[in-house]
């Protein structure tokens, strides 16, 4: 049975990787002022952890809400929070219970019994799976930093996370989440496809995989495929090309006049747009030391 969540604020309900929940404050400053009134449509073309989406459903009431993402696992956890709430919470509290009652040494069998069977079935063709959404989250909540990582092969390979008590099945916000998304279209696919839900009266938030500071520094792929700066070129095509459309927009992206003063990459391809600089923290590093304070881009219509 669902909780009653009509007056109740949703959040996340995965960690990830580049997630916009320390940063809502200085996005909510560019959200567009006719956003609710004249402006009734959101989109949202790389969901991830969907800390925006959350933000806009929670405090917004708008007519149209699309979101999508490449990766095919995530929007399947969506769709089935969405759908299928409480098939997903009986699972989820099966796993935290045997997971959180255990030895170091059998929750560290747990999850890697759970990370081969959850690649094993990705292998296997589905439309929507509770089992596969509750091994998502599971892993999502048990392994290291919160990272979604495949190799060139498609598997999930990120290591066991050392947390003493981790929140694996939140029911209460699972059910908040449910609700809220009930008014959701979503869609597995690239960005590309919501150029027919796009038009003047949208408020489009494009979250891409960040463009690596410096060589080394691109630690996780969310697909079998990257996003390298030709990609990052044909979304900016894109960008403006819904501008253009009418549509009001905000992008984010790494600053990489964090390493290099002179890089003017994204001055060049978003040259009719106001580009802002904002201070983020740098959670994701192995070295403790490149860890910190830096720069991020918030890419807006003028």
């Amino acid at each position: 049975m669902l909780i009653f969540a009509d007056m109740l604020s949703a959040k996340p309900f995965v960690k990830w990787a580049g997630g916009k929940g320390q940063l809502l404050g200085e996005i909510r400053k560019k959200y567009p002022a006719e956003l609710g009134i004249h402006i009734k449509k959101y989109a949202e073309p790389f969901v991830g952890g969907g800390a925006v989406l959350f933000d806009i459903l929670n405090n917004f009431k708008l007519d149209e809400f699309y979101i999508s993402d490449i990766n095919k696992e995530l929007i399947n956890a969506y769709v089935v929070v969405r759908d299928s709430v409480d098939a997903l919470i009986d699972v989820l509290f099966d796993f935290q219970n045997k997971y959180i009652s255990s030895s170091e040494e059998r929750r560290k069998e747990f999850y890697y019994d759970k990370r081969e069977k959850y690649n094993a079935l990705k292998k296997v063709g589905y439309n929507t799976s509770v089992e596969i959404a509750a091994l998502f989250i599971f892993l999502n909540r048990t392994c290291f930093n919160g990272l979604y990582r495949v190799n060139s092969k498609g598997n999930f390979n990120v290591p066991q996370g050392k947390y003493n008590n981790p929140s694996i099945c939140d029911e209460k916000n699972l059910a908040v989440s449910s609700k809220k998304l009930q008014r959701v279209n979503i869609v597995h696919s690239d960005y590309k496809l919501s150029t027919s839900f796009i038009d003047d009266k949208t408020f489009v938030y494009f979250d891409p995989p960040y463009r690596p500071l410096s060589s080394t520094s691109s630690f996780t792929f969310y697909s079998e495929n990257g996003f390298c700066d030709n990609k990052q070129i044909d979304l900016a095509k894109f960008i403006n090309e819904m501008s253009e459309r009418g549509a009001y927009i905000l992008a984010s992206n790494s600053d990489p006049k964090n390493t290099d003063e002179g890089d003017d990459f994204f001055e060049r391809l978003y040259a009719n747009h106001q580009i802002s600089r904002i201070e983020a923290s740098r959670a994701i590093n192995s070295n403790r030391a490149r860890r910190g304070k830096i720069n991020e881009l918030l890419i807006a219509s003028i």
